[in-house]
């Protein structure tokens, strides 16, 4: 475990000093005087967010384990069930953007579970009083904060939100889709065409994750993100380093075929080889629209998730093989009956919907370490669900 670090001040000046201080810079974006001194007159910062900084849970997971919560069962038939809703507008996005539909709802599904976190005030806070507490007081990436806020202020300045409206992740990410002020300004797009870009809305935060993942990333269209694949024997492992990249063809040349025995799709696409769990698990070849999903969020295990959940919701029966010790993954009701035998121990996990996010990964947490079981990692699997049955009798 990490040592905890006391926040760092960024000045010594107070909140009000500080504020005073930015106006000049605020106004050289574009925001008037009235809008500056209306949206932070009086405003309170969110000194919470700080101990969220130095304090953020720590689990050990690997990457089976982060998938069988991201790619999980509920997110597959909320999916599903969103892809029906929406199919003329997703189709849509598609069509303009040449973005993968399924990549695009994916994305809406891990960033904001299909919009359902937007209602939770537990997930969701003010934008301005979390971006200014960083902005003031957090001194590690304070130029960021600082203009991720004067954002904010922007984003107010054009009519897209107000105080109320724009409300995020501790640390600023807002809407449906989870954008950055500064990236809802560099790549939002007025998909609904009502004359404001607003990500709480669907179709305007679907659209421009499209728009983002085009314009960022890099996205090409026709091409798949990547896919499963195996390795002929004799293969040199040492060639799967998810580093260097060859033409598809190359790698067919060197033994990698599709695990589903289909014809490698865009053969003369450059790609990049992995095994992220060993010579005994999964491979895959990975192309320039997986760098395009790392633009959005650059850890490896995001990419996947939204890479696999996108496969899944487009039909995809799922991966071949097996993750080396994967254990079977739970079913939405399973999940619940966790949450609920949690709850009434006086663990709080947020609520008993079958969604796995960080205050039920917290209520785990808490659960093994009174329990003194092992590992103590706020995943809930078969073993903890039999443990609390047992517990409960």
């Amino acid at each position: 475990m990490s040592l905890l670090v006391a926040p760092r001040l960024a000045h010594a000046d107070s909140f009000a000093e500080w504020l005073s201080r930015i106006r000049p810079k605020a106004l050289a974006k574009g925001v008037s005087p009235e809008t500056f001194d209306r949206e932070t007159g009086g405003l309170v910062p969110d000194l919470s967010v700080l101990d969220t900084v130095n304090r953020q849970a720590e689990f050990t997971e690997v990457l089976w384990q982060y998938l069988n919560r991201r790619v999980s069962q509920w997110r597959i038939d909320t999916g599903r069930e969103r892809a029906r809703q929406h199919g003329d507008l997703l189709a849509r996005v598609e069509r303009v953007y040449g973005v993968d539909r399924f990549v695009v709802l994916s994305i809406w599904g891990n960033e904001s579970a299909y919009g359902e976190v937007m209602t939770n005030p537990r997930a969701m806070k003010p934008t301005l009083p979390s971006l200014g507490a960083l902005a003031w007081r957090e001194a590690r990436r304070q130029a960021f904060w600082e203009s991720e806020f004067i954002n904010t202020l922007v984003l107010i300045e054009k009519g897209w939100g107000t105080q109320q409206t724009l409300v995020g992740s501790w640390a600023g990410a807002l809407g449906q889709t989870q954008f950055m002020p500064s990236s809802w300004l560099r790549n939002g797009v007025d998909f609904d065409r009502d004359g404001k870009i607003d990500l709480n809305t669907i179709a305007d935060a679907l659209g421009s994750a499209a728009h983002y993942l085009k314009d960022r990333g890099g996205w090409q269209s026709g091409l798949p993100w990547g896919y499963e694949v195996k390795a002929a024997d004799g293969f040199n492992f040492e060639l799967a380093d998810n580093r260097r990249e060859r033409l598809v063809s190359q790698w067919a040349r060197l033994g990698i075929s599709r695990a589903d025995g289909k014809p490698h799709p865009a053969p003369e696409a450059p790609a990049r080889l992995t095994f992220p769990a060993g010579s005994n698990g999964p491979g895959f070849l990975l192309t320039q629209n997986f760098k395009a999903i790392l633009a959005y969020n650059s850890a490896f295990s995001y990419g996947m998730a939204v890479g696999l959940l996108a496969d899944v919701l487009a039909g995809g029966a799922g991966l071949v093989t097996p993750w080396p010790g994967a254990e079977r993954q739970l079913t939405t009701d399973e999940l619940q009956e966790i949450q609920r035998r949690l709850s009434a121990l006086g663990f709080d996990t947020g609520g008993t919907d079958g969604r796995v996010g960080d205050m039920t990964r917290k209520a785990v947490q808490a659960y093994q370490l009174r329990m003194k079981l092992t590992p103590a990692d706020g995943y809930p699997n078969e073993a903890l669900l039999k443990q609390l049955r047992a517990a409960q009798l």
